[in-house]
């Protein structure tokens, strides 16, 4: 507010405005200030792999993206309803991108987002295990209001992994919401995790409340360098 006064008493247009307006862009001013560095905040402990936003989702190439189901997406409501989220599909289409725009959404929002790559958040939790820090990492994975898990199941989980998992789904099931993004479908993800109970108990808190994108077509990446000759220009 001290820094938007001195801009006004430095500028002779805003004297002729009435004390109350004045008064009013002062106010403004300290709350955009405010909400920019909350946002500023929350982006940088989110930690998005990439830097997206829905706005820029393309919708018109080809992917199964539903327009109204992302729409749905966007608006956050399902994250108020703790339900969770499900990307798959082939390398290249977008997932990480996608989740990333929607976490980026959630910290606008003002929602607590964490974002984690799967073989690294394991890697993690490994190292705390060891040193003490383990359960402390736990309440932070289980206290964000969004939690992406990205490139989850490249291999068999190991069952340290699989009881690491089981524990942050737990501690989420109905208290929060979590985006997974995988290459394999669904209805292949019950073998991946390795031992049939575990898999039953982890499926069980991911699956039966989450909305699905099955993204398909062609790589995106491959789609992008198709426009672009070695001379840098597009290609006709």
């Amino acid at each position: 507010m001290a820094k938007a006064f001195e801009e006004q008493r430095r500028s002779p247009d805003l004297e002729a405005l009435p004390f109350e307006d004045r008064i009013g862009l002062l106010v403004d001013r300290e709350a955009a200030e405010r909400d920019t560095r909350r946002l500023t905040t929350r982006l940088k402990i989110a930690a998005l792999r990439q830097t997206a936003c829905v706005e820029d989702v393309d919708l018109r190439t080809p992917r199964g993206i539903d327009r109204a189901v992302f729409a749905k997406l966007v608006e956050g409501r399902w994250i108020d309803r703790h339900e969770n989220l499900l990307v798959t599909g082939a390398t290249g289409l977008g997932k990480s991108w996608l989740a990333c725009a929607l976490g980026h959404k959630a910290c606008r929002d003002n929602r607590s987002v964490l974002y984690h790559r799967v073989p690294r958040l394991f890697e993690a939790l490994a190292l705390a295990r060891g040193d003490g820090r383990y359960a402390r990492l736990l309440k932070s994975l289980g206290r964000a209001q969004l939690l992406i898990l990205d490139d989850w199941g490249l291999s068999v989980l190991t069952a340290a992994e699989r009881r690491d998992l089981l524990e942050i789904l737990e501690d989420r099931h109905g208290r929060a919401s979590t985006i997974v993004t995988r290459q394999l479908p669904v209805d292949t993800w019950h073998g991946a995790i390795g031992d049939p109970t575990v898999a039953d108990a982890i499926l069980d808190r991911l699956v039966h409340n989450a909305h699905r994108l099955q993204l398909t077509g062609e790589s995106m990446r491959k789609r992008s360098a198709k426009t672009i000759t070695l001379d840098g220009q597009p290609e006709h």
